[in-house]
């Protein structure tokens, strides 16, 4: 399925605008999933002056089929990560922030304590999201530096896991998401998933209806895109009209927003929240 229909086209963004992203992100050393993931959203979002930042380095520990995030053994975490993205957020004037990470299986805390760190050092300038991995035994230390959101993708469907997430375990997942809900702290709960990837509405459905019951306010669902020719190619394109029926669905069960589209991914346009 290589050639794509009309609705996941999109215009070149206008590079002037990117650069000046770009330079602030490198002058600072710092990594965004909208580059390294290869998101198709890039050059909208750094027009926009907005990004994902990814903090514990750019090497990731685990082998997902569908990222196109580099896979290996991780560098050092940056101790000077935390402040220089609180700068970098200052000078973009955010009002609310993404921030996300590698999975490090190397790390005794998967990368908790560095996360909370990032968190208290933005949090004071700027609403923060944090989209984690799934490390359960350690989330308390992120929910008590007191994000805005918790996000934690589920990704699939969980009879698709094996071959696209194959270290990773649903129920896992979920149980991250209850225990973050259940915390005490007054904090929104997100996930997210991508279609497209040989996954029936059934079982679509029933991850919606999973995400509700584990206690999940929000939901993001968007079309896979292979990052590179070497990636697993997506079994369909799913239309707009079909993204509509699943919002729909996941409202109906009582779900605060379920964001559906082509082109969504569960950082893309994250500030609407405060709307």
């Amino acid at each position: 399925m290589s050639r794509l229909p009309e609705w996941l086209l999109k215009k070149a963004p206008k590079i002037p605008q990117l650069r000046q992203l770009r330079t602030l992100l490198q002058d600072s050393s710092l990594n965004t999933v909208c580059e390294e993931a290869k998101c198709p959203n890039l050059g909208e979002c750094f027009a926009q002056k907005t990004c994902t930042f990814m903090i514990l380095g750019d090497i990731c520990t685990r082998s997902c089929a569908f990222c196109g995030v580099k896979k290996g053994s991780p560098k050092a975490i940056d101790p000077n990560e935390p402040a220089a993205i609180a700068a970098a957020v200052k000078k973009l004037g955010l009002a609310y922030t993404v921030i996300t990470s590698v999975t490090r299986d190397d790390l005794p805390d998967g990368g908790a304590d560095h996360f909370a760190a990032v968190i208290k050092a933005v949090s004071h300038i700027s609403q923060v999201e944090v989209l984690i991995p799934d490390f359960l035994e350690h989330l308390e230390v992120v929910l008590a530096a007191k994000p805005f959101t918790l996000n934690h993708n589920v990704e699939t469907v969980p009879r698709l896991y094996p071959t696209i997430r194959p270290q990773a375990s649903y129920t896992r997942s979920l149980a991250l998401i209850s225990r973050a809900k259940n915390s005490g702290q007054v904090v929104y709960t997100k996930s997210g998933f991508m279609v497209g990837l040989g996954e029936s509405r059934a079982e679509i459905e029933t991850v919606l209806q999973d995400l509700k019951a584990a206690g999940c306010d929000l939901v993001t669902i968007g079309q896979y895109l292979p990052p590179s020719r070497a990636h697993l190619p997506p079994v369909r394109f799913v239309p707009p009209e079909e993204f509509e029926q699943y919002r729909d669905f996941g409202l109906a069960l009582g779900l605060q927003d379920v964001f559906a589209g082509p082109f969504v991914r569960s950082s893309y346009h994250a500030a609407r929240i405060l709307k």
